[in-house]
């Protein structure tokens, strides 16, 4: 689909094109959707619409830094609703996604039949630290693409997020900004993997869970030693110029705040409330990546102002794809499979 400035937006769509239509927003900016995101609905009753976001996945160009706020990818998920025809759609995000499904569900709630949200992500600076300044008992994992930290202590934040963006906005990658890349990516399947740890290590013993748990992790680790076998490597490829244009959209809008305002993200609560929006938080309990208080103060503040809200905890980290993630999203979508493995609290 054709966007201002000769952008394009790529997108897929899959299940019953006369069914309950869906727009799933990926998280990880930059980073496209993936065929996972879509699982908890089923393609016999639902219709399921996920665009890459502009300069992510398929979009081109890709890794292109234009329009990159959170106003314009709004915008943009409502031109791709007007093109398809949809009059009404619910919305899934993760993440990152789940910022723009708030937002969207803010500007246009009349398009807007209900919210799910999983892990939401606050763009807040403890989070974005959390990705980007690796804890002291990482840096044996990191080993040469770790922060040289500095004599005072840690780095901070702002020279961390200024120095990536400086970095990685270049036309072409370079050594440095390769091996930024992959410290950054491998940071990232560091903390999505410590939540799946210790979701496992506090499964009680004997649980049917326990046992997708350890398979899921067996999963986990291999891709961990392959991620932390490429960070190594001497020769960049083409999955480093992949990781490249990602992160470069991603640094863009985490420098920038995505163009939002503080209280942003509570104002689109409070609309989404007052405008009677269904909004379903579902969050991992040891979730690293997005802490879980997160959807606990949103789905607080969206029955403050008497929204219809529930409120799901998860045995899971962050990933929609963990076993008792994937059970309670397709619970909550309606789609099919099991139940969660956790009440909801509904308001």
């Amino acid at each position: 689909m054709p966007l201002p400035r000769a952008q394009r937006m790529a997108w897929r769509e899959r299940g019953a094109r006369e069914g309950e239509a869906w727009l799933v927003l990926h998280g990880g900016p930059g980073s496209g959707g993936n065929p996972g995101l879509w699982a908890a609905l089923s393609p016999a009753s639902q219709r399921a619409v996920m665009p890459d976001q502009r300069g992510s996945g398929a979009s081109a160009p890709r890794g292109g830094l234009r329009g990159q706020t959170a106003a314009q990818l709004v915008a943009d998920a409502e031109a791709l609703r007007g093109h398809l025809g949809i009059a009404r759609w619910n919305l899934l995000g993760g993440s990152w996604g789940a910022v723009l499904a708030l937002l969207y569900a803010q500007a246009h709630p009349g398009h807007v039949g209900q919210v799910l949200l999983r892990g939401a992500f606050a763009l807040r600076a403890v989070e974005i630290a959390g990705v980007l300044l690796p804890a002291p008992r990482w840096g044996k994992t990191l080993g040469p693409l770790a922060h040289p930290q500095p004599a005072g202590g840690r780095l901070s934040l702002p020279a961390v997020l200024k120095r990536r963006v400086q970095l990685l906005q270049s036309g072409t990658p370079g050594v440095a900004s390769l091996r930024a890349g992959r410290a950054w990516a491998l940071m990232e399947a560091l903390l999505a993997a410590h939540g799946q740890r210790r979701a496992l290590r506090h499964a009680p013993a004997g649980a049917p869970r326990s046992a997708a748990l350890r398979r899921q992790w067996a999963v986990t680790q291999r891709g961990l030693r392959r991620a932390q076998a490429r960070a190594c490597a001497a020769r960049a490829d083409r999955r480093d110029r992949q990781v490249w244009r990602r992160l470069r959209v991603q640094a863009r809008l985490l420098r920038r705040r995505a163009g939002l305002r503080p209280g942003a993200l509570q104002r689109a609560v409070i609309a989404c409330a007052r405008a009677g929006v269904a909004v379903h938080w579902v969050h991992g309990d040891f979730d690293a990546v997005c802490p879980p208080a997160n959807s606990a103060r949103g789905a607080a503040l969206g029955r403050a102002h008497g929204g219809p809200v529930r409120h799901t905890r998860v045995h899971s980290g962050h990933l929609a794809h963990e076993p008792a993630m994937a059970r309670a999203l397709r619970a909550a979508a309606g789609g099919p499979g099991q139940t969660p493995d956790a009440p909801a609290e509904a308001a």
